[in-house]
């Protein structure tokens, strides 16, 4: 990293393609990393600087940016070629919630757009030391601190600096990656379990088991006899609370144990802002250790900023309870941003200390909103309290898919939406099956009783899919977690939007609801409710170059095009790359997520690599396409077993049993062909038509398919879908 001082401006190139620019009246400038910036040293650029009296301009050798050296401004970016990069076309962020929003929200910027720079300004961040301590930044008035990021569209390249700037994206724990079940209700010990039941019963696999607030005491009136004043408003409200209901939880180490014992993780719901007061369990402990008379009952106020309440809050309050079974604490904090210590945000603090607390004895886990830039340091996101509607629903995908451009890569929705609304069973299986496709999948919705995301509370047709899609999500964690490694060590996203791969292709930024989910698929949401005719959904997505193949239906679409996907409820478009390849798991109705003995492979035929992730190691896949046949190479990793299924040649499973690296060829392989005809018969018989009307018409229309395709509009559209597949 070079540094160049001019008086009052200080300019660091960071790397060739990220600088830094500080102004300060006093000349005094800050080395100590930051809330959001955690590194700057960390690449050697040899720039060259040129002076013209205020103006000096940096060669960094990809680009040329030109700072006034009297008050620090950027006077223009250009790269080597001349063209200038502006601060133009942000292609924006994320934002701290979805709460009390319906549809689109308004997101905040990110570190990437198509005028080719964006900035990111740190001035009011505070200061954070080596053992995580903050403190303020003690600077004079007319100080500023910025960071302008000027790759062009090379978004990956950015993306990847900004984590080596920020500091890496985390590792998740495998068994997050299932399904979670989460209801805002007051459940008693034994309904919880007999509900965890009743799901395994229904051989619907889960992996974290969440419960709402109500495991604490709410209705503080039972405590009026310990007020001064008999009075609940001596207590406040019953949001926050560190005591289980013994009422509800007669036994709560038990259900802890039980839980666990089905395969489940458990997290508990925090609504820190009233502190501990004296009627929590805790409280005398606490109390003691802060130097407060437990007699007084006098209230220990929330305070992060202060350490010895910090470090009561975590040794006195919640590790005991993650003694006895505690995973993870989800922290549901909406107090606002005001602390004692001027710009801190509870939110960040809560995030940060619950974070690293967590992660004491390894990988650490928290569920709380987002803080800002940074935020991705901290996983995992929970968006909120979401609407149950369509509008939110079609908001989710596009909102997930920008929160890569600001590092963001976990979020967890509300999946289903969590109040208002009304039951719509069409709305539920769509957002399951975008929640499948998604970082988290976390069933969550409020206590009304026709509100509740149970499968079995749908109808037949609806209750047969959630269950196939919930254990499908199971399947997929070992693709998932590979890409979960991806992440943390490359600074790719798992969930990004098309733009990344082709940035100047203007159908890219088009769909802004289509996009890749991990390496080897792109998902494309349908968000429109079915036709009443047809009985088909339309979703509308561009299409990179090249081959692609819908896992579900086999159909393949020629990429470079724009095209409309017709779906049933069954499923939605999901599409596989050539020389694709999806490490599953073998379907299984067990809780947890646990690596599997036997692992299939499923196969896309062309050109490609994966790296398999696992605890242990890992596994590397090359599929190669020779003349007439394709080969498999697998090295690496664990001694197992494989179920190799080439998905779009006329090939039978391959069996491989107790190895540990190998090679498998098909020669003479025979691409299974499309039968549209007997696509076009299944897809017009769901057609609500009469029959003995349309029967001649339908009848020639199949027998050769042409370019004037009969009947009603709104047919027209999904048979052209199936005419135009690629053969």
């Amino acid at each position: 990293m070079q540094t160049f001082v001019f008086g009052r401006v200080r300019v660091r190139v960071i790397t060739d393609r990220l600088l830094r620019v500080e102004m300060s009246p006093g000349g005094q400038f800050c080395d100590v990393p930051t809330q959001v910036v955690q590194c700057r040293n960390f690449c050697v650029v040899e720039a060259k600087v040129e002076q013209k009296k205020n103006t000096v301009v940096v060669d960094t050798g990809a680009v040329r940016v030109a700072v006034n050296s009297r008050n620090g401004r950027v006077l223009y970016m250009t790269d080597m070629q001349g063209r200038k990069l502006r601060l133009s076309g942000n292609l924006k962020g994320t934002r701290r919630t979805l709460d009390m929003t319906v549809g689109r929200a308004r997101l905040e910027k990110g570190f990437v757009a198509r005028g080719g720079a964006a900035v990111w300004d740190d001035t009011k961040s505070l200061l954070q030391s080596g053992d995580g301590a903050i403190s303020p930044r003690e600077v004079q008035k007319g100080y500023s601190d910025r960071y302008y990021f000027a790759y062009g569209r090379d978004y990956r390249a950015c993306m990847r600096d900004f984590y080596r700037l920020c500091g890496p994206l985390p590792m998740v724990p495998r068994w997050a990656l299932g399904n979670w079940w989460s209801r805002y209700k007051a459940y008693t010990q034994q309904e919880y379990l007999n509900l965890m039941d009743r799901f395994a019963q229904e051989g619907i696999p889960l992996s974290v088991a969440t419960v709402d607030m109500d495991w604490h005491w709410v209705d503080l009136t039972r405590f009026d006899a310990l007020a001064p004043q008999k009075k609940q408003a001596f207590w406040g409200s019953g949001w926050t609370g560190y005591s289980w209901n013994t009422e509800l939880f007669p036994d709560y180490r038990q259900f802890l144990r039980d839980l666990h014992a089905r395969g489940l993780k458990v997290t508990l719901n925090l609504h820190p802002a009233d502190g501990i007061r004296a009627f929590e369990d805790c409280y005398p402990v606490v109390a003691k250790a802060m130097g407060v008379d437990s007699s007084t009952q006098e209230a220990i106020q929330f305070d992060l900023t202060d350490e010895t309440f910090r470090k009561a809050y975590f040794e006195q309050v919640h590790h005991p309870y993650e003694a006895d079974g505690v995973d993870f604490w989800w922290i549901d904090w909406q107090q606002g941003r005001q602390s004692r210590l001027p710009g801190l945000d509870p939110l960040w603090a809560l995030n940060h200390y619950h974070y690293h607390d967590n992660a004491r004895n390894g990988e650490g886990l928290i569920l709380s909103r987002y803080a800002g830039p940074g935020s991705h340091r901290y996983p995992l996101g929970f968006s909120g309290d979401t609407m149950a509607n369509w509008a939110s629903y079609r908001f989710q995908p596009y909102f997930t898919a920008t929160a890569a451009n600001v590092g963001y890569g976990w979020w967890s929705h509300d999946i289903g939406g969590h109040h208002f609304g009304r039951k719509d069973d069409e709305l539920y299986i769509r957002w399951l099956q975008f929640g499948v496709f998604s970082p988290i999948n976390r069933l969550h919705s409020t206590s009304n009783e026709f509100g509740g995301k149970e499968p079995w509370l749908c109808n037949d047709g609806v209750y047969r899919l959630t269950g196939d899609f919930l254990r499908l999500r199971h399947r997929l964690v070992p693709y998932i977690y590979s890409m979960a490694h991806r992440a943390h060590n490359d600074g790719i996203a798992l969930f990004e939007p098309l733009y990344y791969h082709y940035p100047d292709e203007p159908k890219a930024y088009k769909h802004k609801n289509s996009y890749m989910f991990g390496s080897e698929l792109l998902v494309v949401p349908v968000t429109s409710k079915i036709n009443s005719k047809s009985q088909l959904a339309c979703a509308k997505a561009w299409l990179p170059p090249g081959r692609w193949t819908d896992i579900f239906t086999g159909q393949v679409y020629q990429g470079g095009l724009e095209h409309s996907f017709y779906r049933g409820l069954e499923h939605i478009p999901v599409l596989a790359r050539a020389g694709a390849m999806l490490p599953l798991a073998p379907e299984s109705t067990q809780n947890g997520a646990v690596p599997p003995e036997v692992l299939h492979l499923d196969i896309w035929r062309g050109n490609g690599g994966f790296v398999l992730h696992e605890e242990d190691g890992q596994t590397t896949f090359t599929l190669t396409e020779e003349a007439g046949g394709l080969r498999l190479d697998i090295s690496g990793g664990r001694v197992r077993s494989y179920v190799v299924t080439f998905r779009d040649v006329q090939a039978e499973p391959v069996v491989l049993e107790d190895v540990d690296g190998t090679t498998v060829r098909l020669e003479n392989i025979v691409p299974l062909e499309s039968d549209v005809r007997r696509a076009l018969v299944e897809r017009i018989s769901a057609f609500q038509i009469r029959t003995n009307r349309k029967k001649r018409v339908y009848t020639k229309f199949v027998q050769q398919p042409g370019a004037k395709i009969p009947g009603r509009r709104s047919f027209r559209g999904c048979l052209r879908e199936l005419t135009d597949m690629v053969q």
